[in-house]
């Protein structure tokens, strides 16, 4: 969703504009609504057996860029998500 205010201040010039001002509220305020949900999820996680959770975003996010805005990535980008992807199945995997 910043990318999206970034591309609404780019179209208006400002971010003093109504799509901008909009995209940026939202933004903030679901960037808000999940920090509460992570403390919450914190009261009854270990922080440490939690976290490595937040390594995903590196997975998701490229992924959402490439639906939305057709982003493209070269080809070490896989071979590193995967390699991401097996470390967060190790880690889990030793948890238990």
């Amino acid at each position: 969703m910043f990318k999206l205010t970034a591309n609404a201040i780019n179209s208006a010039g400002t971010l003093f504009s109504l799509a901008p001002l909009a995209w940026f509220s939202a933004t903030i305020a679901l960037y808000g609504i999940t920090s509460i949900g992570w403390v919450l999820v914190l009261r009854n996680a270990d922080l440490g057996k939690i976290y490595p959770m937040m390594a995903l975003a590196f997975v998701l996010v490229p992924l959402a860029s490439h639906i939305m805005f057709g982003e493209q990535f070269p080809k070490g980008f896989y071979l590193g998500t995967a390699f991401l992807i097996a470390g967060l199945l190790i880690i889990f995997a030793s948890t238990k």
